[in-house]
């Protein structure tokens, strides 16, 4: 077992805010597995869980790496933002929950003025249907 302070140039060094545990990887190979990953990541450190976007979908590609130091997530990031596997560049950024919620937010302010939308031009062919109607009655 290494020594902990080894892989830390300070205890007392402080970090950016956005720093923590849980780091957010996206444009994975689509076949890659969770023990791929674990052999990637785990070189930076002690991997806690690792979870894998679904093979079909819009988190196809992507994962959460969740590492039980801080410190080895840091490095994870410095080391492997821009690495090669499988042909493709990974991104890899640290998870900001407040982020994903603006964007879950978002996505579902879109549906509901699609939502809206869809409904005014049927009720605006609705009445261009009954004015038609009225006007050939006339």
């Amino acid at each position: 077992m290494s020594d902990p302070g080894s892989t830390r140039k300070s205890t007392n060094s402080r970090l950016p805010p956005e720093v923590n545990r849980i780091l957010y990887v996206r444009n994975l190979p689509f076949r890659i597995t969770a023990e791929e990953l674990y052999d990637i990541f785990g070189k930076y450190g002690a991997v806690f869980q690792i979870r894998l976007g679904e093979k079909s979908g819009d988190t196809r590609g992507t994962a959460f790496v969740v590492y039980e130091d801080i410190y080895d997530a840091k490095r994870a990031v410095d080391h492997l933002s821009g690495f090669n596997v499988g042909g493709r560049y990974l991104v890899v950024m640290y998870y900001q929950p407040a982020k994903f919620e603006r964007r879950a937010d978002a996505e579902e302010k879109k549906r509901e003025l699609e939502e809206l939308r869809r409904q005014v031009k049927a009720k605006k062919a609705q009445i261009a249907a009954n004015a038609a109607k009225e006007e050939s009655q006339s």
